[in-house]
């Protein structure tokens, strides 16, 4: 009788586990929270990108960017609401340290349900 006791809380944790991956909540109980970006200004050949993505990393946001011919450059956030703000806040007004922003603007900004990309990085 123990062992069916043993499993049974081991299928009702991985159930929990399952729900709480499946919500609009991360492992930290913060809601998720996904937004576009252009940025406007002397952003590309200063390494905007890869500032970019290093910064992504370490506020742990997942998301692309990308130069775009019009000479701004685009990406997506995604994460925790109050690291996405984060981000938004430093590509706004930070960038690289031999960029010059003109202006940032976000659209498409939107709570979801789950993660929609895995990882920070440069797309081409």
């Amino acid at each position: 009788m123990g062992s069916v006791g043993s499993l049974y809380s081991l299928v009702l944790s991985l159930v929990v586990i399952l729900l709480a991956m499946s919500s609009n909540v991360d492992v930290g109980g913060e809601k998720l929270a996904s937004v576009d970006f252009e940025i406007f200004g002397n952003v590309q050949g200063v390494c905007f990108r890869m500032y970019t993505e290093d910064q992504g990393k370490k506020l742990g946001v997942n998301g692309w960017v990308k130069n775009t011919r019009e000479g701004t450059v685009v990406g997506q956030l995604q994460g925790p609401h109050d690291k996405v703000k984060e981000m938004k806040v430093w590509l706004s007004t930070v960038g690289s340290p031999s960029s010059r922003i003109d202006h940032a603007e976000f659209s498409n900004e939107r709570d979801i349900p789950k993660l929609e990309i895995h990882g920070f990085g440069t797309r081409y």
